[in-house]
């Protein structure tokens, strides 16, 4: 963790407990489709995912990264799904596909591979977009335009999906 002040200590250590990363980070990917993961984002993750991941196709056209630790979650639950039942096959091959492991280099980097570049129309410029226990990375021309398609009422939207009368929460 290195040198902090005592409060920037205990705001790390809650991040790593909680796996809540949060945050947005421009990156360019070099000649051989490989970016840095910014070190502000690394620093996020506990200590044994900070080198291991899974990536696979997001809804929206992203890319969706997960620490180890987070996909094998995941992958619990995704085996509880039935395959005798043709929705939850179909669900299963459509989330899967994909999916890569990747590793950080030496120098920090990971290899986005092809297929999923072009799935998500990435080419040089990207955004990390740290959510909870994964990361989305999108094409910054497409996250761009994402955002400025906020809806007219963003408060009714809120309400809706947040409300004190939503049975999810």
């Amino acid at each position: 963790m290195g040198y902090c002040g005592v409060k920037m200590c205990i705001f790390e250590k809650i991040l790593k407990l909680m796996n809540n990363l949060i945050g947005e980070f421009d990156c360019k990917l070099d000649s051989k489709s490989r970016f840095t993961m910014p070190s502000q984002l690394k620093k996020q993750f506990g200590q044994d995912d900070q080198f291991s991941f899974v990536m696979n196709r997001g809804f929206e056209k992203c890319l969706v990264l997960y620490p180890l630790s987070e996909w094998k979650k995941i992958s619990d639950e995704l085996s509880k799904l039935n395959i005798y039942k043709k929705k939850e096959r179909n669900f299963l091959r459509y989330f899967l596909r994909g999916a890569t492991n990747l590793t950080l280099d030496g120098n920090n980097r990971l290899l986005l591979p092809k297929t999923l570049m072009l799935y998500a129309e990435i080419e040089k410029d990207i955004i990390l977009f740290a959510q909870f226990n994964r990361v989305e990375i999108w094409a910054k021309t497409l996250y761009e335009n994402l955002l400025t398609d906020e809806p007219d009422d963003f408060a009714t939207l809120a309400e809706d999906v947040m409300g004190a009368d939503n049975e999810s929460l």
